[in-house]
C-alpha cells in the first residue's frame, strides 16, 4: 500500500501481485451465480450418466456386492422420478432446515441489540495491550450471529484502534482475520457455519458406497472441540501478525479521511446496560436448568445407553433446537429490559428480517439439493469414490499428505467460489465419500476442508463483504482499493493456512477429539 497524503490521492501501484488478482477477479466474476452453477452441475451429471450407462465396470458396489452400474438419468422412469421427488428432495435437505430454525433465535437477538451491545461491552473494556487479541476473539464470536461481524465488529475495529492513537486500517486487518480468515473456528461457542456444513457433510456422507453410510448422523458439533482450539491458534497468530507487521508497515500510511466522517464508539446506554444484565441472567437461568434436566442417569435428554454424547441422544439431536432458545430467549429478555421490544410483534418482527435475509440461501439450497439429488442417484458419486480410493491407495501416499492437498484445493477453490456453504456442497459430493472408502471420516473431512476455506477469505474479491471493507477503509485512507486489502491481509492467509494445516495434523497425531460424536476414523472405532 502506498502512502497516501491529504491532498495527493496516490492511486495504488499495479504491481505483479495486483495484477495477478486483478486477474483472478476478472475470472471469477464470469463464472455464474452458485444457485445457477449447481443447476449446470446436474444438467453435467445428467448428461454423464447417460454417456456412461452402457459402460461395464469392474468395480464392485459394496452395497450389493456386483459391479457398479451407472444409472442412466434421462431414462424416462429415472427423469419422471426426478421431477416426482423434487419438492421433497428440496424440503428434506439437511442443512435447509438447520440453517432457518437456528436463524429465528438469531435474528432475534441481533435484531433486539442483544449481540451488538455484548460484543461493544466487550472492547469497551478491553486493555491497550489486549486490544488486537479481544479484537480477533470477537470477531471470532460474531460468527454466531452469521454475517454480523462484517458490518459490526470490522468498522468497531477501526474505531477503537483509532481512539486508542494506533492506526485504523490495523484494527480493520486484525477484526477482518477474526471474522473471516478464522470464520471456521468457534472460541467454545457453535457457530452458524457449524449445522449448515454438517449437513452438508451428511448429504455428502450418505453418497458413499458403504453399507454404513445409509443411516450416518453427522452431529453439528462434530468439529466443535477443533475449532475452539482453532480459534486460540488463530487469535495468537494474527496478533502476532497485527503488531509485528501489519502496523509498523502501515506507519508510512497517512490517514486523511473527513474527521468530521470518521466514526467514534459510543458507550453503552443505562438501558442497553440494564438489558445486558438481565439478558446475561437468563443465559445462567436457562444453561441452568438445561445441566439440571440433563444430568439425572433417567434424563430424557439422554439416548437409550445413558449418554449424553452419542448421536442418538435426545440432548445431540436438539442441538440446533438448543441454539434458538438459547440465543431467543436473552434476545427478548434485552430486548424489554432496553426497551428495544415493546410487544411480541416486533419479536416476530426480528424472526422474519432474519428470514428476509434469508433468501438467496435457500435458492442456492434448492438448487443444491437437486445437484446432491442427481448425483447420488446416478451412482456416479459411488464410482468416482471407488476409483479416487484406488487411485489413493496405489499412490500410498500417507494420509497427512492427502488431507493437505484436500486443504490447499478448498483454498484455491475458494478464491473463485466465495459462499463456504457452495464450495463444501461441491467439494464434499466428491471427497467426503472417497476419503469413507479409504477409512478417513466425514468429521475429519470436514475438518480439513474448514482450514482451506478460511484461510483465503481474506484476500478473495469474491467474498460478497470484500468491497464493503474497502469502504470501510476509505473512511480512514481515501486512496485504499482492492489491491491494497489484498496486500494488507496476504500476510495473514499466508501464515494461517501454513500454521493450521500443521495444527491439524499435530491434532491428528495427538488422537484429540476432533467434536462431540465425531471420530477419526470410518466405521468409527468402538
Amino acid at each position: 500500500m502506498t502512502a497516501a497524503t491529504p491532498t495527493s490521492g496516490v492511486p495504488v501501484k499495479q504491481g505483479w501481485l495486483n495484477r495477478s488478482l486483478n486477474a483472478i477477479e476478472r475470472v471469477g466474476n464470469k463464472l455464474p451465480d452458485p444457485a445457477v452453477l449447481f443447476a449446470l452441475f446436474m444438467v453435467a451429471v445428467w448428461v454423464i450418466s447417460w454417456a456412461l450407462s452402457d459402460m461395464v465396470f469392474t468395480e464392485i458396489d459394496p452395497r450389493s456386492g456386483q459391479p457398479i452400474q451407472i444409472v442412466n438419468l434421462l431414462d424416462g422412469s429415472s427423469f419422471t422420478a426426478f421431477m416426482a421427488k423434487m419438492v421433497s428432495t428440496f424440503v428434506t435437505f439437511p442443512p435447509l432446515g438447520v440453517v432457518l430454525v437456528a436463524m429465528l433465535g438469531l435474528g432475534v437477538a441481533e435484531y433486539t441489540g442483544f449481540i451488538n451491545a455484548g460484543l461493544r461491552s466487550i472492547l469497551a473494556v478491553t486493555p491497550k495491550i489486549l486490544l488486537t487479541p479481544v479484537l480477533i476473539a470477537v470477531g471470532i464470536l460474531s460468527h454466531v450471529a452469521v454475517d454480523a461481524g462484517y458490518v459490526l465488529v470490522i468498522p468497531l475495529g477501526a474505531v477503537i484502534f483509532y481512539a486508542a492513537g494506533r492506526h485504523p486500517l490495523a484494527g480493520i486487518a486484525a477484526a477482518f482475520a477474526g471474522v473471516s480468515g478464522g470464520f471456521s473456528c468457534s472460541l467454545f461457542i457453535p457457530s452458524s457455519l457449524d449445522p449448515m456444513l454438517a449437513g452438508l457433510t451428511q448429504a455428502s456422507a450418505r453418497l458413499s458406497s458403504h453399507p454404513a453410510a445409509a443411516e450416518m448422523l453427522i452431529n453439528p458439533l462434530n468439529n466443535f472441540y477443533f475449532t475452539s482450539a482453532s480459534a486460540i491458534v488463530i487469535i495468537l497468530v494474527g496478533w502476532f501478525l497485527t503488531d509485528k507487521v501489519i502496523e509498523p508497515r502501515l506507519k508510512q500510511t497517512q490517514v486523511d479521511g473527513d474527521p468530521a466522517t470518521l466514526p467514534t464508539m459510543d458507550a453503552l446506554k443505562p438501558e442497553e446496560r440494564r438489558g445486558l444484565r438481565f439478558a446475561m441472567l437468563s443465559i445462567l437461568i436457562s444453561v441452568a436448568a438445561l445441566v439440571a434436566t440433563a444430568y439425572p442417569e433417567t434424563s430424557a435428554w439422554r439416548g437409550t445407553d445413558g449418554s449424553l454424547t452419542h448421536s442418538t441422544a435426545n440432548l445431540m439431536q436438539s442441538i440446533v433446537g438448543l441454539i434458538f432458545i438459547l440465543f431467543l430467549i436473552p434476545g427478548v429478555v434485552y430486548g424489554y429490559a432496553a426497551g428495544t421490544v415493546k410487544t411480541h410483534r416486533d419479536v416476530v418482527q426480528g424472526m422474519s428480517k432474519a428470514m428476509s435475509g434469508m433468501g438467496y440461501y435457500i435458492v442456492m439450497a434448492f438448487f443444491c439439493a437437486q445437484f446432491i439429488y442427481a448425483f447420488g442417484q446416478s451412482n456416479l458419486g459411488a464410482l468416482f469414490a471407488i476409483k479416487g480410493a484406488g487411485a489413493l491407495k496405489e499412490m500410498a501416499l500417507p494420509m497427512g499428505v492427502t488431507l493437505i492437498g484436500i486443504i490447499f484445493l478448498t483454498a484455491s477453490v475458494n478464491l473463485l467460489v466465495g459462499s463456504a456453504s457452495a464450495k463444501w456442497a461441491l467439494i464434499g459430493a466428491v471427497m467426503v465419500p472417497m476419503l469413507m472408502e479409504l477409512g478417513v471420516s466425514p468429521d475429519f473431512t470436514q475438518a480439513a476442508y474448514r482450514v482451506g476455506d478460511s484461510s483465503t477469505n481474506i484476500i478473495t474479491p469474491l467474498m460478497p463483504y470484500f468491497p464493503l471493507i474497502v469502504v470501510f477503509c476509505q473512511k480512514y485512507v481515501k486512496s485504499t482499493g482492492i489491491g491494497s486489502l489484498i496486500a494488507l491481509m496476504l500476510p495473514f492467509s499466508v501464515s494461517f493456512i501454513v500454521v493450521w494445516t500443521c495444527f491439524l495434523l499435530l491434532y491428528w497425531s495427538l488422537g484429540l477429539p476432533l467434536g462431540i460424536g465425531s471420530s477419526y476414523t470410518f466405521p468409527a472405532l468402538p
